[in-house]
């Protein structure tokens, strides 16, 4: 704890993970991933049943460091959880990147800070098409002031004709957690003011803030509960976590 600010970090449980991995790890690793995160090679050799094994272990042990300290490797380690039942080499390779960035940044700990503004702020965004099947993938993230208090990278379980719609699903998604959150806050005698959702989808916000004004029936209405606001794509959260992003700077460890 310092200056106002919780400084969460498992970095004994990243060095014995490390120290646990059968292959040497790239310390020079600048990204978990690449474009070709969620790209399935159909060619690539399927793995023994001990690498196959090794595979699963590591891939749920990340997926508890990532959904404690490490959200910036969520997009990656819920890809590759996916893949646990018929891995390959291709996917030990995507491991073993995602092993090498985790061990580098070893000390790059999460930091967070609570606001006394009384406002939760959401960001969430979904990418259109992004896997092998054409479903699409949602990612949202949720701050109390500073840093990523929950965030989620999730693969969309129906397909989508349009980005507007894939947006639309994503806070489907996600929608019973923000409403849960603010009436939580309020059980903890918290004031919550405002529990703004950030959007970048003009055409889905409409949906959302008009309801059956600009859709169908079947057009889920909750602009009672939240607020919607725009931000453009380049300042959006969420987007790192709804797609392989390899150029744009990691804001999810906020020192």
């Amino acid at each position: 704890m310092s200056e106002g600010k919780l400084k969460i970090d498992m970095i004994d449980y990243i060095d014995k993970m490390g120290r646990e991995f059968p292959e040497e790890l790239d310390g020079d690793t600048k990204y978990p991933w690449t474009e070709k995160l969620f790209a399935v090679d159909k060619n690539s050799a399927v793995l023994s049943t001990e690498s196959a094994n090794t595979f699963h272990t590591h891939t749920m042990k990340i997926m508890y460091l990532a959904k404690r300290t490490r959200p910036d490797v969520l997009p990656a380690v819920i890809f590759l959880s996916s893949r646990v039942k018929t891995s390959t080499l291709q996917d030990w390779k995507k491991l073993t990147k995602m092993m090498s960035f985790i061990s580098r940044t070893k000390d790059e700990v999460m930091s967070l800070k609570y606001s006394n503004s009384g406002i939760i702020t959401w960001c969430v965004d979904a990418a259109f098409a992004v896997h092998e099947d054409m479903k699409s993938h949602t990612g949202a993230v949720m701050t109390l002031g500073m840093g990523s208090m929950c965030s989620y990278s999730l693969k969309q379980k129906v397909n989508s004709r349009s980005s507007t719609e894939a947006e639309l699903i994503g806070v489907d998604d996600v929608v019973s957690k923000m409403i849960w959150t603010q009436k939580f806050m309020k059980s903890q005698g918290l004031e919550i003011r405002h529990n703004i959702v950030f959007r970048n989808n003009t055409s889905a916000m409409k949906l959302e803030e008009n309801g059956r004004v600009s859709a169908g029936k079947r057009t889920r209405h909750w602009r009672k509960e939240l607020e919607i606001k725009y931000c453009p794509t380049n300042l959006m959260w969420a987007d790192y976590m709804t797609k392989p992003l390899v150029d744009r700077k990691n804001v999810m460890n906020v020192n």
